[in-house]
């Protein structure tokens, strides 16, 4: 059996769990994964089971394990990242969910925002949490929950019961309840969270009548937040600790390396999710994009511009499972190759409103451009055109509000294998789009940020001499073409916007 020792770095996404086991070079030895049953118990809600999720950790982190051929006692540390808004409260006693968790995709709370909008919050939650006011987020799902389950707000201000999002869950359970903690990236996406005083904002709490006691603790992203018991994750596992934690974009700029200030990051999952390094100062945003915590280490907090798109992957699992055009994704860029364009037709993915840079709960899906000869390979590729359209939308935001042009665009997430997708990604948008080495950027930035701090990987420095590319895309079509293209684009988007009027029903589903 080999001396060597390991890092172990669960990512928690929104369709199912992956844990990876990585060396110093960053290989991964061994991987393991569980899919998450997806909850809709009405147009527009979105929820999980947090036991399932639970479950699948555990799992994965065997199955990870198994397949690494490696023991228990070489994992040197645990880092953990997330599907960032999705919220979880539970009891503090029994550790059961009082309720399903709800997902960061839920959009059941528009109504809510709605109306602290008309009261004038806006400009208050904003310039303290650099958050807009939108369901995305995870403080009107926390409200949703005190209002609409029975007796749960009289139990919360009596501190019968916790909240987290999905990091403080999983560190909840894998400490056998002993640990209630946070870091900074993730809090920063509550709408609770003053980034620039780094602390729960009790103004805010208050207006949300939420009780501090609720909230976990608050800290760095690469930090020793305790451990993991002897025995838990086997029969005669030692005690291993937890020492990182970020939010899933956060974690994927990390893990690609984007340490300086312009650096910039796609990461295409669910939804695409891009983030600009904007280095040790917060820039706030006149153009639609989130101003956030992008990780605190060595004493210092980096922030981040960010745009979030909420159907990217999701639109080709759409394509899969409700219109049956395919039967498995990779077979996309195949059948996207067999037109030559895209006929015309445009697929704006509003299934859940728009995110950045519109923010337009309201905002439905719709097909653009069908004529008599449109067929399966025209409405394929329109469907990942559309995902980097959206891109370049918040890309036109970010230079808006950071005055800064970018030379490369980094890419992360499965959707990158594509290789129609990344092409056209990097005509669409007329820079470079680098594809990693490795692709799991989510699940190396954990790695990293738990390495870091038990000194597994010695510096940030260190840790960019290991990132390496795998191919670069460069763009292939004219800048009159380019545009013609992106106008047809945005006009397609005009005419989804403002279309659903919100709802704010109670639910009756119950934990499955």
């Amino acid at each position: 059996m080999s001396d060597d020792t390991y890092i172990l770095s669960i990512d928690q996404g929104t369709t199912g769990t992956t844990t990876m086991i990585f060396d110093r070079e960053t290989n991964v030895l061994g991987r393991g994964y569980a899919p998450i049953h997806q909850i809709y118990p009405r147009p527009g809600w979105v929820e999980h089971n947090p036991t399932e999720i639970w479950n699948g950790v555990q799992a994965t982190i065997a199955e990870a394990v198994t397949q690494a051929g490696i023991e228990y006692s070489q994992i040197e540390a645990i880092g953990i990242t997330n599907q960032r808004e999705t919220v979880v409260i539970w009891d503090r006693e029994t550790g059961e969910p009082v309720y399903n968790a709800i997902v960061w995709q839920c959009r059941r709370t528009s109504e809510m925002c709605e109306q602290l909008r008309a009261e004038g919050l806006e400009g208050e939650i904003r310039a303290k949490t650099g958050l807009v006011l939108d369901p995305y987020f995870s403080g009107t799902k926390i409200a949703w929950l005190l209002e609409n389950v029975e007796g749960l707000r009289e139990r919360a201000h009596r501190g019968e019961v916790l909240f987290g999002t999905i990091d403080s869950w999983l560190i909840w359970n894998l400490s056998n309840g002993s640990l209630h903690f946070t870091d900074m990236s993730n809090a920063s996406r509550t709408l609770l969270y003053n980034i620039h005083e780094h602390k729960w904002d009790e103004d805010i709490l208050n207006f949300f009548n939420i009780p501090l006691t609720l909230l976990p603790n608050v800290r760095p992203s690469s930090f020793r937040f305790g451990e993991v018991p002897a025995g838990k994750l086997a029969p005669g596992s030692p005690p291993i600790p937890i020492t990182g934690v970020a939010g899933d974009q956060q974690a994927a700029l990390f893990g690609q390396a984007c340490f300086g200030k312009g650096t910039l990051k796609a990461t295409f999952g669910t939804g695409a999710f891009l983030l600009l390094n904007t280095g040790s100062e917060p820039v706030e945003s006149q153009n639609g994009l989130l101003t956030t915590i992008a990780w605190g280490y060595n004493n210092t907090v980096e922030y981040a511009l960010e745009g979030s798109t909420f159907i990217a992957g999701a639109a080709i699992q759409w394509l899969r499972d409700e219109l049956k055009l395919i039967k498995d994704a990779s077979e996309t860029e195949a059948l996207a190759m067999t037109v030559p364009d895209n006929g015309g037709v445009y697929i704006v993915p509003a299934f859940v409103g728009l995110g950045a840079p519109y923010w337009d709960p309201s905002a439905r899906g719709a097909i653009f451009g069908l004529t008599r000869g449109s067929n399966r390979n025209h409405l394929i590729r329109a469907a990942l055109e559309s995902i980097a359209y959206q891109v370049r939308d918040v890309m036109e935001a970010m230079k808006e509000d950071s005055g800064l042009l970018f030379e490369d665009l980094k890419v992360d997430g499965g959707a990158v294998a594509n290789n129609f997708l990344m092409q056209f990604q990097a005509d669409i948008v007329g820079i470079n789009v680098v594809r990693p080495r490795v692709w799991e950027t989510t699940a190396l930035g954990a790695a990293y940020l738990a390495g870091l701090a038990v000194n597994y990987w010695s510096s940030q420095e260190e840790i960019a001499t290991l990132w390496q590319a795998d191919r670069v895309f460069s763009p292939s079509i004219s800048e009159e073409v380019r545009e013609k293209q992106y106008l047809h684009w945005k006009k397609a988007v005009s005419r989804t916007l403002d279309w659903e009027e919100p709802t704010d029903e109670p639910s009756t589903t119950n934990i499955l």
